[in-house]
């Protein structure tokens, strides 16, 4: 399990200094489901990218997602999935007594899966692929162990980079719980906040980098940053990152910290250009994947037929008004019009606060504090902005427009029915998506939802 590969493979750099592996043995047993990947080969070599240098914007887009799949009972969709054993309690891992005695006051002793099978490897030093989606506990996997790596050694340096504000500062607000009294710090490096409270930051030495890609490049471009100093590298949602147009700042990023280094790389889904990046910028990973349960089996899903925008706003009013509604997060594509529906609503007296890219970190923060503790009962997003968001006791979800692919629409209705909590996931449809996407619709008229009103459809 810890006998890694001095050589490279003939697709490497050779110009490059070799990887030198004189970590201690490990006593930990291998864990199930996790298995050594080559991912074409095990060198970590300079990759050059023609990606966007990040998150670039873009107008409504015309959905690719199955409409046919918006219908479906919580009930129709319970999939029985063999977890394998936990084989550990925290107190296994010998972590230093001070994140020990942190994990036991927060009454944390039994790790996730994603944890129970990571931590081991992160503890020897492998560099570890993790599959496993939001709400896994995969940000404990990460953080446990390298906070215990910098506690016994301080000259360890952590960048971790995360795809939105919003998953930046919940993997820092993390940090600070697991490290709270151990003297380790963070800054935090997010686009849409003072960046020069974050060079302050940034000259206090601190050992965890948290951040987005493109302000992490940003500061490093202004000489705040050292990646030759940073020998602890993780990637938090890659696939996202990748898929709001990341490559170029991390294939930068990437190609810039110490050759010695260890790389984590965590991600729901392994498109190709993953397995290409991982490849290229890794070390003999080993693939931690945690099969989860169905992560819409907890949540009811209906469509609402509307015939046109003045329709859709009065049928979206008539849901709000009925009893249940107690917490609802509505999605819709773009910027423009979630500041026009949020003003739309408030103007009917509804308590409702928005997020998009454009609005500043400080009112994004706002909205969501809001939200989360019960001050206003609406949330208005576009998928972009509510990337990475984990908000308890989300009633339902609103698909307001119809979102551009399945993986948005399953990204979308997966903040309703967290946990062992049942949510209500809809959708509407109007007669033009309809018209366009014919094949898509094979719903015929059905009873309304929960019985009010004639609004749905049903397969």
């Amino acid at each position: 399990m810890n006998n890694r590969t001095n050589s490279r493979t003939s697709g490497g750099n050779s110009s490059s200094p070799k990887r030198s592996f004189s970590r201690p043995k490990s006593s930990f047993p291998k864990t199930g489901g996790a298995k050594t990947s080559s991912f074409g080969g095990n060198s970590r070599r300079k990759f050059n990218s023609g990606g966007r240098g990040g998150g670039a914007k873009r107008g409504p887009r015309k959905s690719t997602a199955d409409i046919s799949k918006f219908v479906r009972k919580a009930s129709d969709q319970k999939v029985e999935v063999v977890m394998p054993e936990i084989k550990h309690v925290f107190s296994d891992f010998k972590f230093t007594k001070e994140l020990n005695g942190n994990l036991v006051s927060k009454g944390f002793n039994t790790p996730t899966h994603i944890q129970d099978q990571s931590i081991p490897y992160i503890l020897e030093g492998r560099d570890v692929v993790g599959l496993a989606n939001t709400g896994t506990g995969k940000t404990g996997a990460f953080l446990l162990p390298l906070i215990d790596k910098v506690w016994k050694d301080k000259k360890n340096m952590v960048l971790i980079l995360a795809p939105t504000r919003e998953l930046a500062m919940q993997i820092d607000k993390e940090f600070k719980a697991f490290s709270g009294g151990m003297g380790i710090f963070s800054a935090m490096c997010v686009g849409g906040m003072p960046i020069w409270k974050q060079i302050n930051d940034l000259a206090r030495k601190p050992n965890f980098i948290i951040g987005t890609p493109g302000r992490i490049k940003d500061l490093s471009d202004r000489g705040k940053i050292n990646y030759g100093s940073i020998g602890n590298i993780v990637l938090d949602e890659v696939d996202h990152m990748l898929d709001m147009g990341f490559v170029e700042p991390i294939t930068i990023i990437l190609n810039s910290l110490k050759e010695n280094r260890q790389s984590l790389f965590f991600s729901a889904t392994m498109p190709n250009n993953i397995k290409s990046l991982i490849a290229k910028f890794t070390e003999n990973p080993v693939t931690v994947e945690v099969a989860s349960r169905n992560t819409v089996s907890n949540i009811d899903q209906d469509v609402i037929k509307v015939t046109d925008d003045a329709h859709k706003f009065s049928e979206l009013k008539r849901l709000l008004s009925e009893d249940g509604f107690d917490k609802v997060l509505i999605f819709i594509e773009t910027k423009r019009q979630v500041d026009k529906l949020s003003k739309d609503l408030s103007k009917e007296g509804f308590s409702v606060e928005s997020i998009h890219g454009d609005k500043r970190q400080n009112q994004r923060k706002k909205a969501i504090d809001m939200f989360e503790k019960n001050k206003v009962t609406i949330l208005v997003a576009t998928d972009v902005a509510a990337r990475g968001l984990d908000i308890k006791g989300v009633t339902h979800v609103i698909n307001y427009t119809i979102p551009g692919t399945d993986e948005d629409y399953t990204h979308r209705i997966g903040r309703t029915g967290r946990g062992e909590n049942k949510g209500t996931a809809l959708t509407f449809i109007s007669e033009s998506s309809r018209t366009e996407s014919p094949e898509r619709l094979s719903f015929r008229p059905s009873r309304s939802f929960s019985g009010r009103g004639k609004s749905s459809y049903k397969r």
